[in-house]
């Protein structure tokens, strides 16, 4: 099955100059959602994680289904002010501007092998923000999932020296 047919170009969003990829009619079908799923459910078990980690909030739609399915436990990484305990913290750039990211700071123990989800790598910033969070609780980053990459952002390269799979590239 081609993914691409259920990925829409958006030009100019969420700022003038940025072509977003919209996954929503990915999810709006079946066989196509499950062909992701059952895809990074393969990746997944290659890496032999102990934790599925999903980033706020698309990642959730990937990493809490995958987790169920390899049964694992799911952390999710969040945006700032959704976490209500004790939180590790990471500051990032992205294509369009600065964000922050979360994670429990009792959400790993150390040498917890986590396996990254999320449904875009673009720049890499929000993965690496993932990464940092992940390594700051001593835990190993087993490999990261996603569905699309936009490779001409160079989100490939900040990743170096971790294993990850895109589902669907674009050049």
């Amino acid at each position: 099955m081609d993914l691409r047919n259920f990925i829409r170009d958006v030009p100019d969003f969420p700022t003038a100059g940025v072509l977003f990829r919209d996954i929503t009619p990915l999810l709006g079908d079946g066989e196509a959602f499950g062909t992701v799923l059952d895809a990074l459910e393969e990746c997944g078990r290659e890496r032999s994680p102990d934790a599925i980690v999903g980033i706020e909030s698309r990642g959730f739609l990937f990493g809490g289904p995958l987790a169920d399915r390899l049964r694992l436990p799911f952390v999710p990484v969040r945006k700032p002010g959704k976490l209500p305990a004790a939180r590790m913290s990471v500051e990032y750039s992205l294509e369009y501007g600065e964000s922050q990211l979360d994670i429990h700071a009792d959400a790993l123990r150390p040498g917890v092998r986590a396996y990254i989800v999320d449904d875009v790598l673009a720049t890499g910033g929000t993965a690496l923000a993932a990464v940092k969070l992940v390594e700051l609780l001593g835990g190993v980053v087993a490999g990261l999932g996603f569905v699309v990459e936009i490779a001409s952002l160079g989100g490939r390269q900040r990743l170096e020296g971790y294993p990850f799979t895109a589902l669907v590239r674009y050049t």
